[in-house]
């Protein structure tokens, strides 16, 4: 089966939806598919383009055997609400305009957000007449709206016109957890056509055996208890929580934490940060992918923070997979689904959403007992290991890809003799 997909981020950026894609595509490639991915020129969050890339009308590469088509887009800080719907809305146009020069597959993917690049999968999937998949793995308009990004009533109700026609359009609706699937069956899909295909963890890569002793000793972590978020830093986040909680904890020379990752909010966290003169935050901008283990090797705990909102009630955040293949156990500031599994999966502590003080006594407990800690992180591998491994996701989300392409007539005689 031929598979294109359509994302906004893809490797070397590093951010969900990019490593979501890659991890996919990567194994749907070793099961011997092929895999072709549109996506644009490399330069989240920062809107400069990554080193070695041109943002050219179509450029062509090849990564981990999934061919790459990288269309020209207006480029983009992710901050400021025009420049970057700018950005959203030139990609695309750019899938459609460019169309005639993509292969044929067998199924069109799309995935949302952003919210265009989901509507791309539509276009592009009616001028090659194949099925279309849209992947939903944040609602939109809903989430722009409860971090205040869109206030305009208008603009909204536009949106979200769109996104009843998106699903009512698409041949399938893949969702990333399980509380999205009751609102997209109120905005137009038939529960029939919505599938769930969770994140997950590629555990051949997030082991936790990274040596992080070098890394330790660069940024002044040697010997400290490293509670670390790693992971944008955007407005949906409410990442003051983290320099409040390193305020509380500035007495205790044992506790540092460690910020990782660009987007909207983190020039203004890293000014925050000196003018309270926090020497125990270590922010880093974002960094490779290749990076990534090392980085969570030498973090003792997974800080996995969300806005106290009803909307981030129903989503689970990747990082939770990372932290928990990684063997490092988690303190949570989310309600609601991301709660439930890291409580079945023993994996960490949860807080209220925005409480510092829960979250500085959280990090002072956890660095008080290396024993829970231990145990939580060991309990937290063991559940992605039986639940939620990349590869294994990765096949689920290919039986339903198959639903939608015609079989020749002698498979279908064959599986149906079976």
């Amino acid at each position: 089966m031929h598979i294109l997909f359509l994302t906004h981020y893809f490797l070397p950026e590093t951010n969900a939806p990019a490593n979501r894609v890659l991890e996919l595509g990567r194994e749907w490639v070793r099961l011997g598919h092929r895999v072709t991915v549109v996506t644009s020129a490399p330069n989240h969050p920062t809107g400069k383009l990554h080193l070695g890339y041109k943002n050219k009308l179509l450029f062509r590469e090849t990564i981990d055997g999934i061919e790459v088509i990288r269309l020209w887009t207006f480029l983009a800080a992710n901050e400021g609400f025009l420049f970057r719907t700018t950005n959203y809305v030139s990609f695309m146009l750019s899938s459609a305009l460019q169309s005639f020069r993509l292969p044929r597959p067998d199924v069109v993917v799309s995935t949302s957000p952003q919210f265009f690049c989901g509507l791309a999968g539509y276009l592009v999937s009616r001028l090659k007449r194949r099925p279309w998949t849209l992947e939903i793995r944040d609602l939109w308009p809903e989430s722009i709206v409860a971090v205040g990004a869109m206030t305009n009533k208008p603009a909204i109700a536009l949106l979200e016109s769109l996104e009843r026609f998106a699903y009512r359009k698409a041949a399938r609706v893949v969702t990333v957890t399980d509380s999205f699937v009751d609102h997209v069956a109120k905005r137009g899909a038939t529960r029939e056509k919505i599938g769930v295909i969770k994140n997950g963890v590629d555990l051949s890569t997030f082991t936790g055996d990274a040596d992080a002793t070098a890394f330790r000793a660069e940024h002044g972590l040697t010997g400290k208890y490293v509670a670390a978020y790693v992971g944008t830093h955007g407005m949906a986040h409410q990442l003051e929580t983290v320099l409040d909680a390193a305020a509380l904890t500035r007495d205790d020379p044992a506790i540092a934490f460690l910020m990782v990752g660009g987007g909207a909010e983190r020039a203004r966290l890293l000014a925050e940060r000196d003018k309270r003169g926090l020497t125990n935050v270590v922010m880093l901008d974002q960094q490779p992918r290749t990076a990534m283990p090392v980085i969570w090797g030498a973090s003792d705990v997974s800080l996995v923070l969300l806005r106290n909102s009803p909307l981030f009630e129903t989503v689970l955040p990747s990082k939770m997979f990372e932290a928990m293949g990684m063997r490092r156990p988690m303190i949570l500031g989310v309600r609601g689904e991301a709660l439930a599994l890291m409580t079945e999966a023993s994996s960490g502590i949860g807080i209220e959403p925005g409480n510092a003080v829960e979250l500085a006594a959280a990090v002072r407990h956890l660095a008080a007992d290396p024993k829970l800690a231990n145990a939580l992180g060991q309990s937290g591998r063991r559940f992605v290991e039986a639940n939620f491994d990349r590869k294994v996701l990765a096949r689920r989300y290919i039986d339903i890809l198959e639903r939608l392409v015609p079989q020749p007539i002698h498979v279908a005689a064959m599986r149906g003799a079976q």
